[in-house]
């Protein structure tokens, strides 16, 4: 089978799926195809809850799977630090050239190399509020052409798609972001960029006293205790941009 026809098989297929077994069996096919033997994708809605588990798909040896997840070694994972780093696929043995690997992170490539991880392809997928990435391993270094790597990054990121839209069936999985009323978000954004209480009263025509109030709502529909966790939750969230928030001029938004 021609290349591009892996990548538009894997499309047509992953459209079709309609639970994580339909995927991983699909993955399973495209990932041999492409020429790799294991493959691993996670899809993470919110790190801020443990109420929406991550969906995680992949054939890794059983070994190093269980000690990735009883050691917790996702947070000093090398390619999930190069993955918040990149908005396209990369080859592990370009880690280096993404972040400034630390001997932790060399020890973790090295036991993962010991059981049968040693050459890979990660495609990153950098959405605001979500977490998501599908790698693609080999037991030995592969010379893949780069026509190659580009059908592994869009069977990729059409497996992230897919997963994202499995995951939208299921209720559970499904968590209601709070919203900020517009006042709400003008007093925030005064207070990101620096703005005093006071300050934020005069530019808006509000009272002193209205202003804590609208941001003491806005903590309480976030359950943050300060201002400054409040800030990254809208901004986590898609609330407020972080171009908004560095511009320091952009127009408000008025009720």
């Amino acid at each position: 089978m021609a290349e591009l026809d892996v990548a538009s098989a894997f499309l047509a297929r992953a459209h079709a799926a309609r639970s994580p077994d339909d995927l991983h069996a699909i993955l399973d096919d495209a990932t041999r195809e492409i020429g790799f033997r294991y493959f691993a994708l996670v899809h993470r809605l919110d790190f801020r809850t443990a109420e929406a588990p991550a969906l995680q798909l992949h054939n890794y040896p059983n070994a190093w799977a269980a000690r990735f997840v009883s050691e917790c070694l996702h947070a000093e994972d090398p390619v999930h630090q190069a993955c918040l780093r990149s908005n396209v696929g990369f080859i592990w043995t370009d880690l280096p050239t993404l972040i400034p690997v630390t001997s932790r992170q060399r020890a973790i490539i090295e036991e993962a190399a010991a059981h049968g991880l040693r050459f890979g392809f990660t495609m990153p997928a950098n959405l605001m509020g979500e977490y998501g990435a599908c790698s693609f391993a080999s037991e030995r270094e592969l010379r893949l052409p780069t026509e190659t790597l580009m059908i592994a990054q869009l069977v990729g990121a059409f497996a992230f798609q897919a997963a994202r839209r499995i995951r939208s069936l299921d209720p559970k999985a499904v968590r209601a972001a709070p919203r900020l009323t517009p006042r709400q978000r003008d007093c925030l954004l005064l207070a990101i960029r620096g703005k005093t209480d006071w300050e934020i009263s005069r530019i808006l025509g509000l009272s002193e006293e209205t202003v804590s109030r609208h941001l003491d709502t806005a903590r309480a529909r976030y359950g943050a205790v300060k201002r400054l966790q409040l800030a990254a939750h809208a901004i986590f969230d898609g609330e407020i941009s972080l171009i908004e928030a560095l511009a320091g001029q952009v127009p408000l938004k008025r009720e």
